[in-house]
């Protein structure tokens, strides 16, 4: 029989054996937050476990084992009587769940997950509810940019983009040239979602229009399909991208030029004006989860605003 043998590396650089050690010696709950790609929802979930921790007094990944559902209870109790509101709750919960998740699938602890059957507040009417444009608003906020300008062209770009396909702005912060691309014989945008996952949307003939002639304007793209698609003008190019706080930046400054003043208006409140201007043209609920990227077809029910229209309103049915 013959003894096995590994190819070698492509480099020289092998692991010293305390090296080896080290690594082998990683708890599985720093695996676990390692391996959360959003620089968002690390933050979000390192704030999260540093609460429970210091409500349980945990010092030590190991001590995550003796953990209960009782624990969890009162830890959720507690941040019921602080009045946090039901959506961070739930978070804060999920957080927990997804590591305790993790544990159990690496072995690192026995029994089952702690925080399943603990029951998760109910969001109410109110709670999720992104603000969203009306669509005079949206055609507003498309036509602020200046066209005879390369800034403008490229903000006329990126408005379409999120306005006509609902990206979260690190989704629009991580296209790159290559990500514009056909499928049988239709443009469409390939999208790094959440957790690495892939979706690829039909480009809006709009959008389409835009980013062509920002693009035919710029000239950035040639020969660089690596290129990321919407690239800062100022100063020394770097070969880096809008970062997502640069898009963000952006909807603001043009939303106040178009005289659009909506408490909370954000990326995300273009994510919710898509959703649901789709929505109210009919599109199927569960196609429009797809579309977003939504885990859960809950979410996208948030921006399911059809009853709540107020052309539909009794009031507008009052004849005296």
């Amino acid at each position: 029989m013959h003894e096995l043998s590994l190819p070698p590396a492509a480099d020289a650089r092998r692991l010293t054996a305390p090296e080896f050690q080290r690594l082998a010696a990683v708890p599985a709950a720093a695996e676990w937050f390692a391996n959360l790609d959003n620089p968002r929802t690390r933050r979000a979930y390192r704030a999260d476990l540093a609460d429970f921790c210091h409500f349980l007094g945990l010092t030590a990944p190991d001590e995550f084992r003796a953990v209960t559902r009782a624990h969890v209870l009162a830890w959720r109790g507690e941040l019921e009587r602080r009045g946090l509101a039901g959506a961070t709750v739930r978070r804060k919960l999920a957080a927990l769940a997804s590591l305790f998740d993790y544990l159990l699938e690496r072995n690192a602890m026995a029994g089952g997950n702690p925080v399943h059957g603990v029951k998760r507040p109910t969001l109410d009417s109110n709670e999720g509810k992104t603000p969203a444009l009306g669509d005079h608003q949206a055609r507003a906020l498309l036509d602020a940019p200046d066209p005879a300008t390369l800034k403008g062209q490229r903000d006329r770009a990126l408005l379409a983009v999120l306005l006509y396909h609902g990206l979260r702005r690190e989704e629009a912060a991580r296209l790159g040239i290559q990500d514009l691309q056909e499928r049988r014989g239709v443009p469409h945008l390939r999208v790094h979602g959440k957790g690495g996952k892939l979706r690829f949307l039909p480009l809006h003939p709009v959008a389409a229009e835009r980013v062509h002639a920002y693009l035919a304007a710029s000239g950035h793209h040639v020969g660089q399909e690596k290129a990321p698609l919407f690239v800062p003008l100022r100063g020394r190019r770097t070969g880096a991208g809008l970062t997502a706080d640069g898009i963000y930046a952006v909807v603001g400054t043009y939303a106040k030029a178009a005289g659009i003043s909506v408490a909370g208006l954000g990326v995300h409140g273009l994510r919710a004006t898509a959703a649901t201007n789709a929505l109210e043209h009919e599109a199927d609920i569960a196609r429009v989860q797809q579309w977003l990227g939504h885990a859960n077809i809950s979410t996208t029910r948030l921006y399911d605003r059809r009853h709540a229209r107020a052309a539909d309103s009794p009031t507008f049915r009052v004849r005296y």
